[in-house]
């Protein structure tokens, strides 16, 4: 049995309305070869146009944005893909009514961020998280 010597690297699309978090979120996401970003939205709607456009693989999400939210954005992008989602959010904690929500709507995984403006600290703290829940998604 051969194993290829190149696989495509996994599409990934950010959605967050923190262009911050959106370029924390792909700098730990470029450091891993098996990925590529392919998108950036910064709300609900923009995300369902890059889903469309993008047929990303992975989905990063976060639950609070403006003109439409994380939540129902997973309710209408169940019916047009089958990307893996993980939801990063300081909303979404485990245990939460937002966290079961998500689960139920068929997010693969959720991790915390810090809340507040500045959430520089997550690359550091939860890189490492970041990059195991997208691993389980190719699993």
């Amino acid at each position: 049995m051969t194993t290829p010597l190149h696989l495509a690297p996994r599409r990934v699309l950010i959605v967050d309305d923190s262009f911050l978090m959106r370029r924390v979120i792909r700098n730990i996401v470029e450091h891993d070869s098996s990925l590529i970003v392919v998108g950036e939205a910064a709300d609900g709607e923009e995300a369902l146009e890059q889903v469309v456009a993008l047929d990303p693989e992975i989905i990063l999400l976060d639950i609070e944005m403006p003109r439409m939210d994380g939540i129902e954005f997973l309710r209408r992008a169940q019916l047009i893909t089958d990307a893996c989602v993980i939801v990063i959010s300081s909303v979404a904690q485990l245990g939460s009514p937002q966290a079961m929500e998500v689960l139920a709507l068929g997010a693969a995984d959720i991790l915390p961020k810090p809340s507040g403006v500045l959430s520089v600290d997550f690359e550091e703290q939860r890189g490492h998280a970041l990059l195991d829940a997208i691993a389980r998604c190719a699993a």
